[in-house]
């Protein structure tokens, strides 16, 4: 998979503005869109009741859809962000598709408003570490450790309750250690296997002719909906959402 390492640390300016958010305490939840993986606002259980409570999943990593063979599985990675968030999720809705949203522990943090209104249209929450260090594959267990499992608490805290269901190493910096970490916490290890190349802003063109082009490669496609201007992303995903179901494709969420 390939990195983005112009990307690299940029996730840092926006962990020291998220430090002082006030995160809300929210109910019991009542969503389904992730059944199985809710917890309540209740005080924090013991370490084994919690541990119980967790189904580990599968150490490999995933690129296949739950809809089969004509299934693609949307992926948007970064947020959430204030801005462009709300319009991915405007045309996400406009045309029917859930999603899997790879989320940063510090944007979830700032922005839990943003992570509840994600999981109550019915798409699926994805942990993209703490920081989106694309480098952590180099780093030490009690670091990946770390950037995995605060960002799984900040989300599913953002969330009022529902846990990430899936792990994306940030640029596809996966290590054993890290997926085996991510599977026992029940997060199953998510890959792509098209880049929209969209955070690199080539054009709304150029990602539409990408994913048009690479989309053979297998199901899971690679969006952003933060780390700058997303405008090109909003409008290529008006594109080839419709696109791909004039071509018999599906839309699910990568297998479990």
């Amino acid at each position: 998979m390939a990195r983005h390492g112009s990307r690299r640390g940029w996730y840092g300016k926006v962990a020291g503005a998220a430090l002082g958010v006030t995160l809300l305490a929210a109910g019991a939840s009542v969503w389904t869109a992730q059944a199985g993986a809710v917890r309540d606002s209740s005080p924090r259980p013991a370490a084994s009741a919690e541990r119980a409570a967790v189904k580990p999943v599968a150490v490999t990593i995933v690129h296949a859809s739950d809809k089969g063979a004509r299934g693609v599985n949307i992926t948007i990675d970064d947020g959430p962000d204030p801005v462009w968030t709300p319009q991915v999720l405007d045309v996400l809705r406009e045309y029917g598709v859930k999603a899997t949203f790879c989320m940063v522990g510090t944007q979830a943090q700032a922005h839990p408003d943003l992570v509840k209104k994600v999981v109550a249209a019915g798409h699926r929450l994805c942990d993209h570490s703490v920081s989106h260090d694309t480098a952590m594959d180099a780093k030490s267990q009690t670091y990946q450790s770390q950037q995995i499992l605060d960002a799984e608490r900040m989300i599913t805290k953002a969330s009022g309750g529902v846990r990430p269901m899936y792990y994306r190493a940030p640029g596809g910096a996966f290590t054993p250690y890290s997926r085996k970490l991510a599977a026992s916490r029940g997060m199953r290890p998510l890959g792509w296997n098209v880049d929209s190349k969209d955070f690199e802003r080539p054009g709304t063109d150029a990602v539409v002719a990408t994913v048009e082009r690479e989309l053979p490669n297998g199901p899971t496609v690679l969006f952003h909906d933060a780390g700058g201007d997303r405008s090109q992303t909003v409008e290529a995903l008006r594109r080839i959402l419709p696109w791909l179901k004039e071509q018999g494709h599906t839309f699910g969420f990568p297998v479990r």
